[in-house]
């Protein structure tokens, strides 16, 4: 489109931004007739990798978080599924082993590892609410996660940002060499992509 094609001519592609100024490039691209989400995409150099953190301004998302019980198990089996996230408590997760050929594709099926998996569901479900994002590597090792909306002040996505690198490197593989993250930009929902200065990205804790 005429806009998109405008909005790529307000980006150096031959320049990798320091977060603060890339933040502020992007939120000149916002579109009027909606709250776009601040997207983060992160290229690794591992394939395996699962984990979640507690964003410190939310998500700006609203998201249904359901409560695994017998009655949720059969709606699932029964091909409905009404809900962005999925909570059990470990004594539901052999049925669910069951549910996984539907739930693993879309990415639905609760992992301890991000804390959907717990025997305190009430804190889970919390946790979600208050601005939890989980994350994993897809084959190719990539990782997309939203992080924020553009109505968002732009300090806070900054450091909404800083927190879910900072959760990546935490979460570095003690068998990954080299530089762990290969490449790293953001975007909004509808504009193209700004990249990321690594060096500092790589610092954050």
């Amino acid at each position: 489109s005429k806009r998109y094609k405008s909005l790529i001519l307000k980006i150096d592609k031959a320049k990798s931004y320091p977060l603060p100024e890339a933040v502020d490039l992007l939120l000149t691209m916002t579109n009027a007739k909606m709250d776009e989400t601040i997207e983060v995409h992160l290229s690794t150099r591992v394939d395996k990798l699962t984990g979640s953190v507690n964003l410190p301004y939310g998500t700006g998302k609203k998201q249904k978080v359901v409560i695994v019980d017998d009655k949720v198990i059969d709606n699932i089996s029964n091909g409905r599924i009404d809900f962005d996230i999925l909570i059990a408590a470990p004594s539901f997760m052999p049925k669910l082993a069951r549910l996984a050929r539907i739930l693993g594709p879309k990415g639905l099926m609760p992992n301890p590892k991000t804390g959907t998996v717990t025997p305190d569901v009430a804190t889970a479900v919390a946790n979600v609410k208050g601005g939890q994002v989980a994350f994993r590597v897809d084959k190719k090792g990539n990782i997309h996660a939203g992080i924020g909306k553009v109505s968002f002040e732009a300090d806070k996505i900054a450091e909404n940002l800083s927190a879910f690198v900072g959760a990546i490197n935490k979460h570095k593989p003690a068998t990954a060499k080299g530089r762990y993250i290969k490449n790293a930009a953001l975007s909004l929902t509808m504009s193209p992509a700004v990249k990321l200065d690594i060096a500092a990205l790589l610092d954050i804790r």
